[in-house]
């Protein structure tokens, strides 16, 4: 294998990245993997660097798969931020761990997908798709050196003065050693399953995201022999349904001895009169994106589709290994041959492979004092103290408008919960699409039903990665007589909608409540989410019209409030940015100001450029991927983009129109994206109640305000932390909703 072999072939159209990037991971090898680049094929590759530095830099969007790259360094710059303590910034690091498997898994998956069947896709960059993998894997790269060296040089040496320790065998004492066999002798041992691959043995299917250890051996008959062919290669995968760390309490510490560490000490067990020569760590990732063919009927063939699909997951084609850097030349040149990949899929790590492995660390109850936890939620602005024992007469009463974390869930969790006791509920429909592990949202349905209501969910069994739960409390509701839909056909249903029919002294009234965030009471308390709970029929009547069209074939002419997908809203985006666009160009004020987890359709994109040209100020919070790029002279020089990366997951979307300074704000569940428009059932709504419309304002005008967790997007594509100025305060959005008031709400102002 040359070191410089970059895929199956060594062609002009596909080591496209630029030189220093492109030999990188080359000089990140183990020695005994590298071989000095012939000077034509340097030439080569820096005529060609050229040529893609000038297609990237010349297009007019940004990357959607660098553009995520990006977001998850600026989760990385939260575990190298020295103000927070080593378990705060283990998490980030955990979390940057589990966001990268994600993204090999699904985002590197679908690249797979066309580069396996040969298929064109023309990245935003302007890239097809074998120079695109070039320069994502040197980007990759570049970002998992990073990572190591942040936890190798950032986090680690903070260990032992938190009385930490993570350890090698080596560390332990002679009687921790011994309870560490004893361990291995009656807990992993019978577990572990040696796989040799041979000529009478097929090479085993690793499962993905498993530390497994690859073991070389040789018979001890076959010591005098020179033969080479008779080393043999097995694997050892580490049960995943154990602790990932054997824990010792010291007096003065704690000791996280990795499991793998026990096994590979003691693996002579598993190979009796056989001489292991080697043994290495390593993790693959799998191509796990999969798409549904349509299906009009969603009935059990459905669901049996999705779980096959799930399935899938655990034998697709491998995208990523991650090994040690002693691993053998010939194993590597094996398991590359074996998986299809080159070496710029292939990751070093000596430490500690898999960082998601800290969540164990940090869920210690030594530990659980260090964990920062946000001040106590406060109530929304419009409930007062006591009116949560009849939600119902507080939602009658006025709409009630939940900023999460900030307020609870739990006015969401009191009114599925009352409506299940209350004899004058008639029915209940819901929209499910994460739900908690142990969900209170799944007992009050249950509940409910047990009580003789109509319950009716659409629980959406597509939800990537929360498939096989979705299905299982799926199951569960309709045994207890729920009226349960699995989705609709082709698309995913992401809009997060409650409907509570109710009868009182006075008739039938229809309760509502309308989210940008699931149905999941343990994300709530880490999310950022807006939710709406009302009675105002302008919502209710659009919400039950919204009803019978997932549960029947209705088809509504128009909703009064909601703005449905994929029927509709992309255009009507379209018609309010325009309207703006009109304003400016005729004199009068305008301003748009989204907040959004991603902005990525190119027709809109395209719509706000030429908004920003007609002289509209645009003012964009994307936490995520965004692929417009902002600043650029001519083309968006009206638009400025930052992301807030901090203690809360941003996961709010609030869309703010000038409108002549009579402003019109919507929120809802959907994001700005080709898959939000066109794939998806997902809906926005636009906030009536001044009250609550100011809320909306205010939330944008902190956002735009903070300079405590704040980013700027460069027309480069790079995000760059903001800077507070000096003698000025620092504002933590993070903090300041905690302290927001009726005083303080109608201070916000935009434009």
């Amino acid at each position: 294998m040359k070191a410089y072999r970059f895929g199956r072939r060594f062609s002009r159209n596909i080591p496209l990245a630029r030189l220093k990037k492109l030999v990188q991971p080359l000089t990140k090898l183990p020695t005994h993997f590298t071989k000095p680049l012939p000077m034509t094929v340097i030439k080569r590759l820096s005529r060609q660097s050229e040529k893609v530095t000038s297609i990237v830099e010349r297009s007019p969007y940004l990357s959607r798969d660098l553009s995520w790259l990006a977001f998850n360094e600026r989760v990385l710059d939260q575990a190298r931020d020295p103000s927070r303590n080593v378990f705060e910034r283990m998490k980030f690091l955990a979390i940057t761990s589990s966001n990268l498997d994600e993204f090999f898994t699904i985002r590197v998956g679908s690249l797979y997908n066309y580069l396996d069947l040969r298929k064109e896709r023309i990245d935003y960059s302007g890239l097809r798709e074998g120079p695109f993998r070039q320069y994502l894997l040197q980007e990759v790269h570049r970002f998992y050196e990073e990572r190591n060296a942040v936890f190798e040089e950032n986090i680690l040496p903070l260990f032992p003065e938190n009385e930490l320790l993570l350890a090698r065998w080596d560390d332990l004492t002679d009687p921790e050693a011994e309870n560490a066999q004893r361990y291995f002798e009656q807990t992993l041992f019978p577990l572990l399953t040696p796989m040799v691959y041979d000529q009478t043995h097929a090479f085993p299917s690793l499962r993905p995201r498993t530390l497994t250890l690859a073991v070389v051996t040789r018979n001890t008959d076959d010591l005098n022999r020179k033969d080479r062919q008779e080393r043999k290669l097995s694997f050892v995968q580490i049960p995943q349904n154990l602790p990932r760390f054997y824990v010792i309490e010291r007096r003065n510490e704690v000791v996280f001895l990795p499991i793998e560490e026990i096994v590979r000490h003691e693996m002579q067990a598993l190979y009796r009169n056989v001489e292991i020569l080697d043994i290495n760590l390593l993790r693959i990732i799998r191509n796990g994106d999969f798409t549904l063919e349509d299906i009009d009927d969603v009935d059990e063939d459905f669901v049996d589709e999705i779980r096959q699909k799930v399935n899938s997951r655990r034998l697709g084609r491998v995208v990523k290994l991650v090994t040690e850097s002693s691993c053998p030349q010939w194993v590597m040149e094996l398991l590359l041959k074996r998986f299809d990949l080159s070496t710029q899929n292939v990751f070093f790590n000596d430490r500690f492979i898999d960082y998601t492995g800290f969540w164990q660390i940090l869920r210690h109850p030594e530990f659980s004092d260090e964990m920062k936890l946000p001040p106590s939620p406060v109530l929304p602005l419009h409930l007062r103290p006591g009116q949560m024992d009849n939600i119902f007469e507080a939602i009658a009463e006025h709409d009630i408008f939940l900023h999460h974390p900030y307020n609870s869930f739990e006015p969401v969790l009191q009114l599925l919960e009352q409506a299940a006791e209350d004899p004058g509920v008639l029915s209940i429909k819901l929209t499910i699409y994460r739900l908690a592990k142990k969900s209170r949202v799944t007992k009050a349905l249950l509940r409910a039903a047990e009580n003789g209501k109509n319950v009716a969910v659409l629980f959406e069994v597509k939800a990537r990665f929360d498939e096989e739960n979705n299905i299982r409390e799926a199951e569960r509701l309709q045994k207890a007589g729920c009226y349960v839909i699995y989705g609709i056909g082709k698309f995913k249903t992401h809009t997060k909608l409650l409907l509570i029919v109710r009868a009182e002294a006075t008739g039938v009234r229809r309760y509502a409540h309308l989210s940008s965030g699931n149905y999941n009471e343990e994300t709530a308390k880490l999310y950022t989410d807006i939710g709406l709970l009302t009675a105002n029929e302008a919502y209710t009547h659009d919400v039950s019209e919204f009803f019978n069209v997932i549960t029947g074939h209705s088809v509504p002419s128009s909703y009064q409030n909601l703005i449905t997908a994929p029927r509709d809203m992309r255009n009507r985006l379209l018609d309010l940015i325009a309207h703006e666009a009109e304003n400016a160009q005729l004199g009068r004020p305008a301003g748009i100001c989204l907040k959004i987890n991603s902005l990525e359709d190119r027709t809109i994109i395209d719509a706000l450029y030429a908004a920003s040209e007609a002289g509209v100020p645009v003012r964009l919070i994307v936490r995520g991927i965004c692929c417009l790029r902002p600043g650029r002279e001519g083309l968006s020089d009206n638009i400025t983009v930052r992301s807030l990366v901090g203690d809360f997951l941003e996961h709010t979307r609030l869309l703010y129109f000038h409108n002549g300074g009579e402003p019109r704000v919507f929120a809802g569940s959907a994001d700005i994206m080709v898959r939000s428009f066109d794939k998806r059932i997902e809906s926005i709504f636009e906030l009536l109640d001044p009250g609550v419309r100011q809320q909306a304002i205010q939330i944008l005008d902190y956002n735009l305000r903070d300079n405590a967790t704040a980013y700027e997007l460069h027309q480069d594509g790079s995000f760059v932390k903001v800077q507070v100025p000096e003698g000025q305060p620092l504002f933590n959005v993070h903090k300041a909703f905690f302290e927001v008031n009726l005083e303080n709400l109608w201070e916000s102002r935009l434009f």
